[in-house]
């Protein structure tokens, strides 16, 4: 039987992320609505990979155990001194800020599986060629959150020089339901153990698309709206501690300054069309920028990686 999962799914406990002075939430889901929009999407495996947190996959996990139709994998997507790495079958947080190589021997120490996000991206943390000085289980080849031209290209260039180093993960990178159910990874086999096992044996199929961008156009809209609201709530004091909601304990704790400077960008960002504009001229510069590194992706496939693996 061939099944379906998501192997890179984030959700409010992946905390604020930033752009310049701007603060927003890198999501504004709770894990049990993660877990729902999964089931709507008929994906049979969920892995949780929360930056630098667990607590949201613990979370989605216990939630899964009502249904019969999906199952929660325990991961992370782990900020590393060398770029972005996600473990997964975890049952402790790894800490960020590590090296690389100490990160990957503390998810084996949890018997974990290690995964390369987006290994190519420019424009996120990323390992590049640090994937082939690492014990990766497997890579990217489609990260549905990387519209640009290049980033997925080029893994999947680089995953075809080298059959047999890696399994083929397709993963939607998901920030938001909105993003949600465009990239997604399918093995043979009836459960998420078959899953781990579909990884080992290098047996994965990348299936799906990047996600449109009329789609990151709303979660950007609906996670700089939440940022605001909460961070004005915050300056008139009206935001009040919540240990259930990370987003509450990150906004508390962003500066006076910043908060002003954040509610100002976001008043800018929010103002129409600026929304619009703002993503055209993102996804310009991304594609222009794509275009320039895929002009030399043959000579740079030439340069990186070892000329054999045993």
């Amino acid at each position: 039987m061939r099944l379906r999962a998501d192997l890179h799914v984030h959700t409010i406990y992946s905390g604020v992320g930033r752009l310049g002075q701007l603060r927003f939430p890198e999501s504004i889901d709770r894990p049990e609505a993660m877990v729902d929009i999964a089931r709507t999407k008929k994906l049979d495996v969920l892995c949780i990979t929360d930056h630098n947190s667990i607590n949201g996959a613990l979370i989605a996990k216990e939630y899964a155990k009502q249904f019969d139709d999906i199952e929660v994998v325990v991961g992370e997507e782990v900020s590393t001194k060398d770029g972005e790495i996600i473990g997964l079958w975890l049952t402790e947080l790894i800490p960020p800020k590590l090296s690389a190589e100490e990160t990957v021997r503390r998810i084996r120490e949890q018997g974990g599986i290690v995964i390369a996000p987006h290994p190519f991206s420019f424009h996120v943390p990323a390992l590049n060629e640090k994937i082939f000085d690492l014990d990766i289980d497997g890579i990217e080849v489609l990260n549905g959150g990387h519209i640009d031209k290049y980033s997925n290209r080029m893994a999947s260039e680089v995953s075809k020089k080298y059959p047999g180093k890696w399994a083929e993960i397709s993963s939607s990178d998901a920030h938001s339901a909105s993003t949600f159910g465009y990239a997604w990874t399918e093995f043979e086999g009836n459960d998420a153990n078959d899953l781990r096992k579909a990884i080992l044996a290098q047996t994965t199929m990348p299936c799906g698309t990047p996600v449109p961008i009329d789609r990151a156009v709303v979660w950007s809209m609906k996670v700089v709206y939440k940022g605001f609201k909460m961070m004005l709530k915050a300056m008139f004091g009206r935001l009040r501690p919540d240990p259930d909601d990370p987003l509450v304990t990150s906004i508390l704790r962003v500066p006076g300054h910043k908060r002003v400077a954040g509610i100002l960008g976001a008043m800018i960002f929010l103002f129409p069309p600026i929304p619009f504009l703002a993503s055209a001229a993102s996804n310009t510069w991304l594609n222009r920028r794509a275009t320039v590194l895929l002009d030399h992706i043959s000579e740079t496939l030439e340069k990186i990686g070892p000329t054999e693996f045993h």
